[in-house]
Formats: structure tokens, C-alpha cells, sequence
């Protein structure tokens, strides 16, 4: 496990092979991990056919059969955001319930809705072709579920930074560790950019995170030498 430690000077970071780097501000961009439903087949397609972010892979899979495995109480706004991609969208309720108040929307919207439980990944050849549900295949080109977001933080643990919960609403989608706009966290000298921060950031969002803290950091250096 990678380790840092606060010296008088900065912080020693330990890594897996024993070796130490040294510096005197210390920059953490490792990212998150996306935590799967339990559903056999999904995470073997996860990045391909298995999707999560309509603006992130909605075009590659525009105009195809697409199914939305409900897995969050936010399964209805993530239906209607790919329900923009296809006229063949169908929402598999899975574990959540009836959404009896937006069926109309869904309907307006050409949403089949079904109940029942995914029971793993179609297959043929290696290729993703649809969701079994109660022993049915429901066919489809992509799977959209909504995995659970936990920041990649350990590396902060020694130093006392603890992620904490991230919430849409009322509903916990992940961990991440809390920075002010510059990317500092509670612990002077530690910054953080991109997932391990903001999990909804996609690369251009952390790529100018990253950005704002490196300028930050090399502001807090030359003020810190030109004061010694």
C-alpha cells in the first residue's frame, strides 16, 4: 500500500516496493473506484457495453437497443437522460419499485418498463446481446447501471484526510475527499484533483483541477522561499 507521512519539511511518500519520494507539497489525483451491482457479466463489459454516463458514451450507442438496469433511487432521471439516444429503451426495475408517479413521462417518452430481476449478462461470442431478467432475455447492445463512486483516498488516510460521503439529494453515490476550489484540503500542503475529489468530473474537468492546483502549489512555494 502506497503510504504518505508529513515531515517538518513536506511529506514522505512510501511505495509498494519500499522506496520513499520526498516533497514539500504533495498533489493526490488517484481517482475512484466504481463498485458494481452484483449482476454476473457486468463488470467484464464495464467500459464497452456496460455504461454509466449518457454524455460519456450516449453517441457510440446512439439509435441502439439500450437497457437501464435500476439499481438507485435515481433510476428514473437516469432512464430519461438516455431515453434521449434511442427509441428503443427498455428499464429493468430490478430492486427498486414501481415508479407509478412518472409512468406517464416514461411512456411519453417510449420507455418499456419491466419488473423483475436481472439475473447476469447475455452473451454470444464474447459480445454483450442483452439482460436476463427472470430467465428472459431482454435483448440490447448496451447495459446502462449506476455503480457506486468510492474515492481512491487511502494514500490520505495517514495523514488524517477521510473521504466522506458524496450525495445527489438525499441519495449517497460516493465517497470523496472535501478541497476548497484550489484543490487544498484540511491538511496544509495536501491538495487533490480530479475523481478522488469530484466524482462527477469527466477528464477535461479534472484535467483543469489538476491545472489549478499545480499553479497553486507553485504559488504557495515561492511565496514560502521568498519568505525564508
Amino acid at each position: 500500500m502506497v503510504k504518505a507521512a508529513a515531515q517538518d519539511d513536506g511529506f514522505t511518500v512510501l511505495l509498494e516496493d519500499g522506496a520513499e519520494l520526498r516533497a514539500r507539497r504533495l498533489l493526490v489525483t488517484t481517482g475512484l473506484v466504481d463498485e458494481l451491482p452484483d449482476v454476473p457479466g457486468l463488470a467484464e463489459h464495464w467500459g464497452s457495453a456496460v455504461l454509466h454516463c449518457p454524455y460519456c458514451h450516449g453517441w457510440e450507442v446512439r439509435d441502439r437497443p439500450i437497457v437501464v438496469l435500476a439499481t438507485t433511487p435515481l433510476f428514473m432521471h437516469q432512464a430519461l437522460m438516455w431515453s434521449q439516444w434511442t427509441d428503443d429503451l427498455t428499464l429493468v426495475l430490478h430492486d427498486q419499485p414501481e415508479p407509478d408517479a412518472e409512468q406517464g413521462r416514461m411512456a411519453n417518452r417510449g420507455v418499456r418498463v419491466i419488473s423483475g430481476r436481472a439475473e447476469k449478462v447475455a452473451e454470444s461470442a464474447g459480445r454483450l446481446t442483452g439482460l436476463v431478467v427472470d430467465g428472459e432475455v431482454v435483448a440490447a447492445d448496451a447495459v446502462v447501471v449506476a455503480g457506486f463512486m468510492r474515492a481512491r483516498s487511502d494514500v490520505l488516510t495517514s495523514l488524517g484526510l477521510e473521504a466522506v460521503d458524496f450525495k445527489m439529494g438525499e441519495y449517497v453515490a460516493a465517497t470523496h475527499v472535501p478541497a476548497e476550489p484550489t484543490g487544498l484540503t484540511a491538511v496544509p500542503g495536501v491538495y487533490v484533483a480530479g475523481n478522488v475529489t469530484d466524482p462527477g468530473a469527466q477528464v477535461i474537468a479534472s484535467a483543469a483541477a489538476g491545472l489549478m492546483a499545480g499553479a497553486s502549489i507553485n504559488m504557495e512555494l515561492i511565496m514560502a522561499d521568498a519568505s525564508r
